[in-house]
């Protein structure tokens, strides 16, 4: 996959100026399920409230839970919109007709991949910023071991590394269905499933958070997280001894998505806070939270240290393939199986 965003930032910024484009205020409620980082999520909730007049009950609930809770609730839906998480389980929630199709005037300013997943949907989702998968490494615990970084899928599997490895459940995270998914496009089917068993001796926790594993390596608790990269970035940021990896095999990468639920009782509530959310001058503000993400709207500036995409070894993901319902399902039902029962 090759993104070409890198050179086509340098000339999209230079001295502009970004006007905002302020709604009218608004009454009511929003009902709004935030897959992002907390920090992230509160300062989305707190600029739009301030901004609009409207009261934003928000909860910060990982993709995975998000997706069951809109299939629990699709009868009596008591969420109006869904903002960030990885994309699988969106393109899942829009063919499963869990969402609603809407289109933004946003929708031209939007970067390529945004598009695609909003096309792939038929409409029930759009791309709010990019990530590419990794991994972030305690570089004293290595040091302190007289261990070399692991810079390939390959090396996670060292024996250095037993008992040092963090990453997420792909059942309640986003990231490892996308680590989950990543792999079996890199290797095929059975090889990744073989790499997962192989990985599991050095796996000490399986986390409910996508990026917990990384904000566990950065306090010490453990030397390696598996997390997008710019998770990573966030805790180096923070000033803990972490650096960021993009396996030299290649990666997966997210699209970030936003959704309006299917049903959602504050409609145009919802339809407000999606137009708002794919403003420049808003995704410009994600690095005040240290979201180091690549922001959709081809006009937001986005945070210095995000990791440069020319930079990174990306597979062609099939979103579409790896985010339909049977797809995940088969592969959740098999890691379950395969990786889940035998887990440390």
């Amino acid at each position: 996959m090759v993104f070409g965003m890198r050179s086509a930032l340098c000339g999209l910024f230079g001295a502009t100026t970004f006007v905002a484009m302020a709604p009218a205020q608004a009454a009511g409620t929003l009902n709004l399920i935030c897959s992002a980082d907390v920090v992230v999520c509160e300062l989305l909730e707190n600029a739009f409230e301030q901004e609009t007049g409207v009261s934003v009950n928000m909860v910060r609930l990982s993709s995975g839970e998000t997706y069951a809770k809109l299939r629990a609730e699709s009868r009596n839906p008591r969420t109006d919109v869904w903002w960030g998480g990885t994309g699988d389980p969106h393109l899942q929630a829009a063919a499963d007709n869990l969402t609603q199709r809407y289109e933004s005037p946003r929708q031209g300013e939007l970067r390529d991949w945004a598009i695609r997943q909003y096309e792939a949907s038929g409409g029930k989702t759009v791309g709010v910023y990019a990530g590419a998968l990794g991994w972030g490494y305690n570089r004293d615990l290595l040091a302190a071991k007289g261990l070399e970084p692991p810079l390939c899928w390959a090396d996670l599997l060292k024996p250095g590394f037993k008992g040092e490895i963090q990453i997420a459940n792909p059942n309640s995270s986003g990231t490892a269905y996308t680590a989950l998914a990543s792999l079996v496009q890199i290797m095929g089917e059975d090889e990744a499933f073989a790499y997962q068993k192989a990985l599991n001796d050095n796996v000490s926790q399986y986390t409910k958070s996508g990026s917990a594993p990384v904000k566990a390596a950065g306090r010490g608790e453990t030397m390696i997280g598996v997390v997008f990269m710019h998770d990573a970035v966030a805790v180096a940021a923070e000033g803990f001894p972490v650096e960021a990896v993009a396996p030299c095999e290649g990666t997966g990468y997210e699209v970030g998505s936003m959704s309006i639920v299917r049903g959602a009782r504050n409609l145009e509530n919802a339809k407000l806070w999606y137009d708002w959310a794919l403003r420049p001058d808003v995704q410009s503000r994600l690095k005040e939270a240290k979201s180091f993400q690549l922001p959709s709207n081809k006009l937001a500036e986005p945070p210095p240290e995000a990791p440069d995409f020319d930079k990174i070894k990306l597979i062609d993901y099939d979103f579409e393939t790896y985010g339909a319902t049977e797809t995940r399902r088969a592969l959740l039902e098999r890691w379950d199986k395969e990786i889940g029962a035998s887990a440390q």
